[in-house]
């Protein structure tokens, strides 16, 4: 095979088709949408999950469950993450986004009792399982829930 020899795949320079320039394209005029009715305007189209006038699916399928608006969502973190932080320090929300345990500072802190904890700190969160308190207060800690 020489360099001139090579030609393009079969498809792959098509032009795309220039609708509505002029009726000697032979997509002019009404640019291949025909004549009259819903498709041949301007905004016609339907709307997603219409169905012909079919009861759509979203609308046959029974409604089931609850959604509770009111719920909060905490930001987990474990016992065993505490220990990178120092004896005596203070560990709140803002710590903890400096330490890399949760994205974000206005995120409610739950704090679990997996893992051991070997430093006293002085834990400030929104909630705290018995575990993780027992195990705080063990170690020397302090909690407080605000």
């Amino acid at each position: 095979m020489r360099l001139h020899e090579l030609t393009p795949e079969k498809k792959v320079n098509k032009a795309r088709k220039r609708l509505g320039r002029g009726v000697a394209s032979g997509q002019g005029k009404t640019a291949g949408r025909g004549t009259k009715g819903y498709h041949s305007r301007s905004g016609s189209g339907t709307r997603p999950g219409f169905e012909g006038g079919q009861m759509p699916l979203q609308r046959r399928l029974p409604k089931r469950g609850f959604y509770n608006v009111f719920k909060t969502d905490y930001a987990i973190v474990n016992i065993r993450d505490l220990n990178r932080f120092e004896s005596g320090a203070r560990v709140d929300s803002e710590a903890m986004v400096a330490a890399g345990l949760i994205k974000s500072r206005n995120s409610p802190v739950k704090l679990l009792g997996q893992g051991e904890i070997s430093v006293a700190v002085s834990v400030q969160v929104a909630a705290i399982s018995n575990s993780a308190r027992q195990k705080v207060e063990a170690a020397g800690g302090k909690v407080e829930v605000k």
